[in-house]
Formats: structure tokens, sequence, C-alpha cells
């Protein structure tokens, strides 16, 4: 199944909830202003959901951004038991502003899934990363080399949504999967990887160079 339309499926039922709500209340209610609130909630939500399209760069080298959003933390020599050593962790908090729609950071082959269910802590807390609920895809490259990308749900969001499966092959910037409102992703490096970001700095997935190889 593709996911390259304008607003991503899985946005679709929150949208026509809050459409019904908008008919609703302007039919049912005197006042029209009564039908503003959830009117701006259809347009808010239809907005949240949208899917855009990406340029990604040319250079093979470049390993993209997963997600929209700012590095609010950079890890050097992290350990992860997916991981057979050490390697650079960026971390990207995703607000309800940003697009949510996840990328491949690389191509390559989904080695593992592990999904772990969890808590709901704020997203942009550091004890988030081993306590909330997560969705952890390995990529192993041509040439050998891991990459880990972490999807982590968020204080509001509530659901992670993955779409690819273990043995899929991934072109770099392609759509993997989503997580709905406010929420966190990490991206795990090879050691040898030079960066190309700093914290503070906003990034988009599947465009925004995050390392080189």
């Amino acid at each position: 199944m593709k996911h390259d339309s304008l607003i991503v499926f899985e946005g679709l039922p929150f949208i026509a909830a809050f459409g019904v709500l908008t008919f609703l209340a302007a039919f049912f209610f005197e006042s029209l202003w009564i039908a503003v609130i959830p009117l701006v909630a259809t347009i808010f939500t239809a907005w949240f959901f949208r899917n855009p399209d990406r340029r990604v760069p040319e250079n093979e080298k470049v390993i993209v951004s997963p997600a929209d959003g700012k590095v609010i933390r950079i890890d050097e020599g992290f350990h992860h038991e997916l991981l057979s050593g050490p390697c650079r962790k960026i971390s990207i908090f995703m607000n309800v502003f940003n697009v949510h729609v996840n990328r491949a950071p690389y191509s390559g082959t989904v080695a593992a899934i592990r999904y772990n269910p969890g808590s709901f802590l704020s997203a942009n807390l550091d004890k988030a990363s081993e306590e909330n609920e997560r969705n952890a895809i390995l990529i192993r490259t041509e040439n050998g080399r891991e990459i880990l990308t972490i999807q982590i749900a968020g204080l509001i969001a509530r659901r992670i949504v993955c779409w690819v499966d273990k043995g899929a092959n991934l072109k770099r910037g392609e759509r993997i999967g989503l997580i709905r409102f406010g929420s966190r992703l990490e991206v795990f490096l090879p050691m040898e990887t030079k960066l190309c970001v700093a914290k503070g700095d906003k990034v988009q997935a599947g465009q925004t160079p995050i390392g080189i190889f």
C-alpha cells in the first residue's frame, strides 16, 4: 500500500468525526458561531495529518532526518541492544505543528522491528526514551552498516503507526510510518558518521541531511 496521499489515511476518521460535529452544530443551533470550534478542529486535524512530498538529497552518502522537528539532544558512544556497537544518537522532538510522517534515513533492508508498550510521558523528557510506548526499526545498509530509528509516543500521542515489515527494502526518504500528535524520534548512527546537525537545529524528514558516510 502506498502512503503518498495528500492526507494520510489514518487521519481520515478524526477529520470525519470533527466534520460531523461541525455539521451538527451548524444544523441544530441558531448561532453559527457554535460551529466555529469544531470547524477549526476539523481544519487543524486535516492540516496535522498532511503528507507533503520531500526532495531527497542526491548525494547517496547523505543520511536524511527521519522526522520533522527540533534536535533536542545528541549523544556520543551510545549503546542499544539492537546494535552491535557504540553509535551516535540524535533525538528529535516533534510538536503538534510539525509533519508527523516519518521517513527512512537511509536505503537498506529492515533487519528488525521491535515494539514496546509503555507510558505516555512528555516526549521532550529524556526518560521518555526508555519508559514511553516506542517502536524500533533497524535498517541494515547494502555495505552492512546499521541505522536504528525509534518512534516514541508522547504526552498526547496514543498511537504509533509503522508502515514497513521486517525484510522490506527501503529507499532513503521513503515513508515508514507516523506518530499521532506530539512525539519524539531517535536515530542511531555508526560512530564514523560525520554529523551535519547540532542541538537546536530544525529538521525536515527525508530532506534535511543529519549525517554523511
